[in-house]
């Protein structure tokens, strides 16, 4: 059933919540759960315009899709979904790992960062870009969470999004990359 009528009042509850107890919906830990689900939907659209185009990176000198890539980053923001609402669920040092690890593959290609890049160039290029604001929203947003000590967030979540947000921007600038599509800068003009 899509529907329980349990919400109706503004309140839900969490994994670690107490029998009998709901919470507000207004509380940041909620504003912090949807701006992570927007976030992983947002990259599954991302996905799907990967697909059009067949877009890949050489990990270990083995071709991996952008799709590969970014269902198994919406699989972990599902960890730390679980961690936020009360589970025992957490990210690893190993995600963070492999964020890394197609950071570097994607950093031995393209030129060095020297400047700002204004967002655009092909459809996968400029949703990633999206995608990634969406992802500093949300390290934001949980880290406010932890901060006002509401619920329990591991450094490694907190890493884990941090990085998020680099392999985002490394993603989009290989995808225009690779599409053909020429970086251009501000010219604060």
């Amino acid at each position: 059933m899509l529907y329980t009528r349990k919400g109706d009042k503004g309140t839900t509850k969490l994994f670690d919540c107490p029998q009998g107890i709901r919470l507000s919906k207004s509380e940041m830990v909620f504003e912090a759960l949807g701006t992570l689900d927007e976030l992983n939907s947002s990259i599954g659209y991302a996905k799907v315009l990967s697909k059009k185009v067949n877009n890949a990176v050489f990990i270990e000198t083995k071709k991996v899709s952008y799709e590969v890539i970014l269902e198994k980053l919406q699989q972990n923001l599902f960890c730390i979904q679980a961690e936020l609402a009360g589970s025992k669920t957490s990210i690893t040092k190993e995600h963070i790992t492999f964020l890394e690890q197609v950071i570097y593959e994607i950093e031995t290609v393209l030129p060095p960062i020297t400047t700002f890049k204004i967002a655009g160039g092909g459809d996968t290029g400029a949703y990633l870009d999206i995608t990634r604001t969406i992802t500093r929203r949300t390290e934001r947003l949980v880290v406010s969470v932890r901060d006002k000590k509401e619920h329990k967030v591991s450094d490694l979540s907190i890493q884990f999004l941090n990085r998020l947000s680099s392999v985002l921007y490394a993603l989009a600038r290989f995808a225009n990359y690779q599409e053909g599509y020429t970086e251009a800068k501000p010219n604060y003009s």
